[in-house]
């Protein structure tokens, strides 16, 4: 048995027959040779036929079969009794009057116990039960008081952590060498966050960890009966902590991994609110800029160090942006924006990249990022941006600046970003800047502009009385492929005949001939504007 197994394994039949008094007895297995790491409750002396009656289960019972070793009929209901409860296992000694084994006893119990899986053991040689019963309770008391004695440890370990302000990676550190292996914290998606302990065999089990074999939960890989448990709050589960060495049958183990459990939960609730602290004051720091003119470069820069930035000579100004969908939630709207956050400063700082960030309007937040002195701009933004989850967001950026005034000043520019690129039909980029949003970041700034929704309105006007989003559509796919006649049959599926019809009716409706380039400018600047104001 593994150092590991020991320290935290119930006492076993296996492990009765390691005694010395049982060793005197030269015991014989007959039956339940797999079932020799049954545990053993207790250890009961019982002779009576009527056995079952004195049992609770998990018992080890010692008989010496005076009252059924007669015949297989009798010793075969002794055992039935005992199996029913079930017990544990039983330790028949069977010696005749003059002291020695009785042969024939040791047959007939041996054919009763043929092909069961309750363990039978048949003792040749007289032994003391008594001496027996002695050493299984007090190794019993032994066990029951090292395991207190080591939960009480790990919760003075864990509390002691938790005062300390211990991260993630030390907590499962420690949980690792209480259970003697390896411990793995994952998120909500079976990612592997951390992890420590399990020596040679950590490689193998952590290569497949979030494989499509269904691994926890309810599937059916190897790894759903680990000892397992969630963390964070019940309504804000964030995580999961797994020990691989482990079963759920392992009640000392669950312990401790429940108690590591809450020293992650505890711990990540702390950095919540620090980090929540942290934002406001910086955000503080950043609405002054924007407000101030009296504040000067060296003092923000001054003030910024205090909060935690070292500003450098890039600095970019980003801001994330959540695709809000239908009637977001807005308490959900603010967990997913303080959640992208703390991702995307984890892995600005895993990235050596200082932040400066601040909330802004509902479902949004500003980041000021210092980038190291020889990184490449566009690839750190990329390495830095990639974690998070862009089918939920659209991030926008500003132009590089040596002036933290001016980064701060140009978070407004890169929300701008953020919001026109939202719109845009086909999203394909990690982050937007101006130059990537072109004409409709344009129209996007300027939707309030009543010249241009003058102008849009009289190019439009006779589709817009009517309300005809097919010809609308239509119009949309003629501008987009540049009037070519035979691009916008084969995008749109249209024989000759038919496209024709509907580009003269078009025409008709508009007053314009589609052929000429300047009609088509106005009507796609037009059209571009219509479709960004609907989407505001």
């Amino acid at each position: 048995m593994s150092d590991r197994s020991q320290r935290f394994a119930e006492l076993t039949i296996a492990d009765l027959l390691d005694f010395d008094e049982i060793l005197r007895g030269a015991p014989d297995v007959v039956s339940g040779h797999e079932r020799l790491d049954n545990t053993v409750r207790w250890v009961h002396i019982a002779d009576s036929e009527q056995v079952g009656q004195f049992l609770e289960g998990g018992e080890c019972v010692l008989s010496t079969g005076l009252s059924y070793r007669s015949s297989v009929e009798a010793a075969a209901g002794f055992l039935d009794q005992l199996e029913s409860v079930p017990a544990a296992g039983a330790v028949i000694e069977l010696i005749d009057e003059t002291g020695q084994a009785d042969e024939d006893a040791l047959r007939i119990i041996a054919e009763a116990a043929a092909g069961r899986d309750l363990p039978i053991i048949l003792l040749r040689r007289r032994i003391k039960f008594v001496r027996v019963t002695e050493l299984a309770h007090q190794e019993l008391l032994n066990r029951q008081l090292a395991r207190m004695e080591r939960v009480r440890r790990a919760h003075e370990t864990f509390t002691q952590l938790s005062l300390e302000r211990a991260g993630a990676e030390d907590i499962v550190a420690r949980t690792s060498e209480l259970l003697g292996s390896l411990v793995v914290l994952e998120d909500v998606g079976h990612r592997v966050l951390t992890h420590s302990g399990g020596g040679e065999d950590a490689p193998r089990i952590l290569a497949g960890w979030a494989g499509p074999a269904g691994r926890l939960g309810g599937g059916e890989g190897p790894g759903a009966q680990w000892l397992q448990t969630p963390v964070g709050l019940r309504e804000r589960r964030w995580g999961r902590l797994v020990a691989p060495g482990h079963t759920v049958a392992d009640a000392e183990a669950a312990q401790i991994i429940e108690r590591a459990a809450q020293a992650l939960t505890l711990a990540r609730m702390a950095d919540r609110d620090e980090q929540d602290l942290l934002v406001q004051a910086q955000g503080g720091l950043i609405r002054e800029i924007a407000d101030s003119t009296e504040l000067d470069e060296d003092t923000a820069r001054g003030r910024a160090r205090a909060l935690g930035f070292a500003p450098r000579d890039r600095m970019v100004p980003v801001v994330v942006r959540i695709d809000r969908g239908q009637a977001p939630d807005p308490t959900h709207l603010q967990l997913q924006e303080r959640t992208l956050l703390q991702q995307l400063v984890e892995s600005a700082h895993r990235h050596r990249c200082s932040t400066l960030a601040t909330g802004l309007q509902s479902g949004s937040f500003g980041v000021v990022l210092a980038l190291p002195a020889s990184a490449d701009e566009d690839a750190m933004l990329k390495r830095v941006l990639s974690h998070l989850p862009h089918r939920e967001t659209t991030i926008g950026a500003a132009r590089s600046t040596t002036s933290l005034l001016t980064a701060a000043a140009r978070l407004e520019s890169a929300a701008q970003v953020a919001e026109i690129a939202s719109t845009l039909d086909l999203r394909q980029r990690l982050y937007y800047r101006f130059s990537d949003v072109r004409l409709r970041g344009l129209l996007t700034s300027l939707a309030e502009n009543q010249a241009l929704s003058a102008f849009a309105e009289a190019e439009l006007g006779p589709l817009l009385e009517a309300e005809d989003e097919e010809i609308l559509d239509f119009l949309e796919l003629f501008l987009s492929h540049g009037g070519n006649k035979s691009a916008v049959a084969r995008a749109g599926f249209l024989s000759r005949p038919a496209l024709y019809a509907r580009i003269a009716k078009l025409q008709d409706r508009l007053g314009v001939s589609l052929d000429d380039a300047e009609s088509r400018t106005a009507l796609h600047v037009a059209l571009l504007w219509w479709r960004v104001r609907r989407r505001r």
